[in-house]
């Protein structure tokens, strides 16, 4: 995806694309099955949608976290019980 395409996600999607960031179990090829987005682009959209403090909370929790990327590129959706509850 090249970088008119990251503008090209809506509103909905950079929400989306953040709350899986930020489940741990969700992998970086996941979102890529999703949104075609590597995750050097999923770093972009964190920094640019989080404060700094959240932002670098997040990188030190992900970085070298196993789970974040699959061990094969079989990657499949993960599904938080949250996820479709409207938010309040």
């Amino acid at each position: 995806m090249d970088k008119d395409a990251l503008k090209a996600l809506t509103a909905a999607d950079i929400d989306r694309i953040v709350e899986m960031a930020w489940e741990d179990r969700t992998t970086f090829d996941t979102i890529h099955d999703q949104f075609g987005i590597s995750e050097a682009q999923v770093i972009k959209i964190m920094r640019k949608s989080m404060k700094r403090s959240s932002f670098l909370m997040w990188r030190e929790r992900v970085s070298g976290r196993k789970t974040k990327h699959a061990a094969t590129s079989d990657a499949q959706r993960f599904r938080c019980k949250e996820q479709d509850k409207p938010k309040q």
